[in-house]
């Protein structure tokens, strides 16, 4: 059998860290707009016959974007929005889940 463990260590083993979703939802409207921009102006620069027709069906769901300079712009504002309310949704589940073991 195995020794137990001071009451201050298991109130710390026990004990599970909240997520600040605001934090989290910043953190994924950062990404997700540096990285829809990033990738935009990508596939911009590097030029061709044909500019990214995979990312241009993006376009199908975000009205307003398009694989072009005024694209890297939309996609900056959609990727943000989108990346803070994905950010917040789990920060949110997150916490709930972690006061439901509480």
């Amino acid at each position: 059998m195995a020794p137990m463990a001071p009451a201050d260590t298991r109130d710390v083993i026990h004990t599970v860290a909240r997520i600040h979703a605001r934090i989290l939802a910043l953190v994924g409207a950062v990404i997700g707009g540096a990285g829809l921009f990033t990738v935009t102006a990508w596939l911009i620069v590097k030029g061709g016959r044909t500019v990214g027709p995979h990312l241009q069906l993006l376009g199908e769901f975000l009205y307003g974007y398009r694989v072009t300079w005024w694209g890297c712009f939309v996609g900056l504002v959609y990727g943000a929005v989108i990346g803070a309310a994905l950010g917040w949704t789990i920060g949110t589940v997150y916490n709930g889940v972690v006061a439901l073991r509480r």
